[in-house]
């Protein structure tokens, strides 16, 4: 049995600390996590709690989904192993097609 939770629906004022204290008070949190934009570093909106056994974990999902924090009900579950996907960045226009003619006015 995991010990990992999701936590969503985070506000962005939220901070790990506010989401260690708010998880202690139903067992040892091991580690909180809020994931951030790479680009901006602004957060995301969700984050992972890890707490220290599997009783923890449930007891904690049992009392913290739809509990409020920070004006906002949050979301808590089971977290599920990432899902591997391809390498890359993604939003791109696809490839680049430059045929080495003169260029063209197109007015």
């Amino acid at each position: 049995m995991d010990t990992k939770l999701f936590v969503g629906n985070l506000s962005f004022n939220t901070t790990e600390n506010d989401l260690q204290d708010a998880f202690s008070a139903h067992g040892v949190v091991v580690e909180a996590n809020l994931m951030v934009d790479r680009v901006s570093g602004r957060p995301r909106g969700f984050g992972f709690i890890t707490m220290s056994t599997p009783e923890e974990a449930q007891k904690a999902i049992q009392a913290m989904h739809g509990a409020p924090l920070d004006g906002r009900n949050l979301t808590v579950n089971l977290a599920r192993p990432r899902e591997d996907r391809p390498a890359g960045g993604g939003g791109g226009r696809g490839p680049r097609r430059d045929f080495g003619g003169p260029r063209r006015n197109r007015y």
